[in-house]
């Protein structure tokens, strides 16, 4: 009965836990999220964005990246938790 276990179920395993990390990589782009503050900022500057909507958004997006460093943590330190 293991044996079965290790060769039907560990493939499929595995390849779940692959697209679970390559989808929370994908929602949590820190790369993305920082290019979208810069973003902010320039349009900010060159006043096409309203100092209060500014404002607004670049505290979304500083919470939105610190949200994805720690998941990034987690996925590298291998302590993901999956909850429905």
């Amino acid at each position: 009965m293991f044996i079965i276990n290790d060769l039907l179920f560990r493939p499929f395993v595995s390849i779940v836990d692959s697209l679970h990390t390559m989808a929370l990589n994908e929602m949590y782009d820190i790369e993305a999220l920082q290019d979208e503050l810069k973003e902010n900022q320039l349009l900010y500057e060159l006043g096409e964005r309203p100092e209060e909507e500014y404002r607004h958004r670049k505290r979304e997006l500083e919470e939105e990246i610190e949200i994805a460093r720690d998941v990034h943590q987690r996925l590298t330190s291998g302590r993901v938790e999956v909850k429905s």
